[in-house]
């Protein structure tokens, strides 16, 4: 048999596909082991799933109305978390399976099996990805963006016009109902359209990217008032067009910069700034010159990408998972164009990011320890101290850590917290001190 045969070359690409999915595993390996959670959500729908909440489907009016993500979280709360190891394998596992969904997408636009490869692992590597892989609070985003590569892979491989606009108007529900950042659907599929040189996906994508915008205009539609006007939790949700140069900015820099956990901090260091600043110009330059196209791709795609987070008040690292994912494979795809000089400045800036997602890999499972630790600790604290407790960080303990993990959270191990818990600074009168690892010393 001819071994480059279709057969063969689908069992060829299968296998890549297979690797892909393993090596994106093992690359987040941290984020599986790790032994407890990242911050107060996390226990609060737990909480909430063990209290038999039921899903929130009719809260039509609430400002967050993410019913698809919520009950999800629920069922798998239920599930999986008193088995924290378990329950972060799922997510991890879904993440490196939207790494195999980019890479064939890859593929599908041309682009040659190793940049496919490295585009889609240098995804997971991106300290967007690691954060959203690594946060059970990050599941809505790992639905819009598995809905939107979901419609690219049936774009590409649907027999009619039908059948796109079928599949992208009922993914791009299933996307709005998970989170509302899934209006940068509509504007990736006209990208595509533009990107796509074969004549009879062109209209594929055109009549999937008026499927989906239709859809989103109904949805807001039916939820303008409500996004405009209904009660929201923190000044991060406030909207305002006077936020768009300073939120792109920051998910443009973020990746290059390893020490920093979350992009909120991004602009409080002038040094790092503006060494990724004059990194991300060099990169952007590399790009041009090996392919103006690729170079107004990866401009265009990330705002497109950006679109629903770029008006808010604040910018975190699972906003930019969808802006990491295209970015990623437009870098990758330019490669093989690149001068020399433009490969050095690709690779120092693709070195940094993916040393960046490992540190942030590393220290979410460090918070996830410190979590397996101190919320038992608190709980058995609770039990004796029926009227609440006060609890004194030790000087080298991270308060922001703590206060998360005491956050509006109902109970643990079925052990009421509520407003029970009162953190105060070290010296300061207490029942019990946090030690930086989680442990509780008591003082009375």
């Amino acid at each position: 048999m001819n071994p480059l045969s279709p057969s063969h070359q689908t069992l060829s690409n299968k296998g890549i596909a297979a690797c892909v999915l393993l090596a994106a595993l093992l690359l987040q390996l941290p984020l599986i082991l790790n032994p407890g959670y990242f911050s107060h959500d996390e226990l609060q729908w737990a909480a909430l799933a063990n209290a038999s909440t039921p899903s929130p489907w009719l809260e039509t009016s609430a400002f967050q109305y993410r019913p698809l993500t919520f009950s999800l979280w629920m069922a798998l709360s239920r599930a999986l978390f008193d088995t924290p190891m378990l329950f972060h394998a799922v997510l991890v596992l879904w993440g490196a399976l939207n790494a195999v969904a980019l890479h064939w997408i890859g593929r599908s636009f041309g682009m040659s099996r190793w940049p496919a490869v490295f585009g889609a692992l240098g995804f997971v590597l991106t300290p967007y990805a690691a954060y959203t892989h690594g946060w059970v609070g990050c599941m809505a985003d790992l639905i819009w963006l598995s809905c939107a590569l979901g419609i690219a892979l049936l774009v590409q491989r649907a027999r009619a016009q039908w059948m796109a606009a079928i599949s992208s108007a009922t993914l791009t529900t299933l996307a709005l109902l998970g989170k509302e950042a899934a209006f940068a659907i509509p504007p990736l599929l006209a990208l595509a359209w533009w990107l796509d040189d074969d004549a009879a996906r062109k209209s594929r994508w055109w009549t999937s990217m008026l499927a989906t915008g239709a859809v989103c205009a109904v949805y807001l539609g039916l939820r303008l008032d409500v996004l405009l006007h209904a009660p929201r939790e923190g000044s991060q949700y406030t909207l305002s067009v006077l936020n768009l140069p300073q939120r792109w900015f920051e998910y443009q820099i973020f990746a290059p910069i390893p020490p920093l956990l979350e992009i909120s901090t991004t602009l409080r260091r002038s040094g790092p700034v503006l060494l990724a600043g004059l990194l991300w110009s060099g990169m952007l330059i590399a790009l041009w010159r090996a392919s103006p196209k690729l170079c107004t791709l990866f401009l265009l795609g990330g705002i497109a990408a950006l679109l629903p987070v770029l008006p808010l008040g604040s910018s975190w690292n699972h906003y930019g998972y969808g802006f990491a994912a295209i970015t990623a494979m437009i870098i990758a795809g330019a490669w093989p164009q690149a001068s020399h000089l433009g490969r050095g400045v690709i690779l120092v800036f693709a070195a940094l990011t993916a040393l960046h997602g490992g540190t942030v890999m590393w220290r979410i499972q460090h918070v996830g320890r410190i979590q397996a630790v101190f919320s038992p600790a608190l709980a058995h604290a609770l039990r004796t101290h029926p009227t609440g407790i006060t609890l004194q960080l030790a000087p080298d303990a991270k308060d922001w850590i703590f206060v998360r993990l005491t956050h509006s959270i109902p109970s643990y191990q079925g052990v009421a917290i509520g407003n029970r818990v009162r953190i105060v600074n070290a010296n300061a009168p207490a029942d019990y001190r946090i030690h930086a690892d989680g442990t509780l010393q008591e003082l009375r």
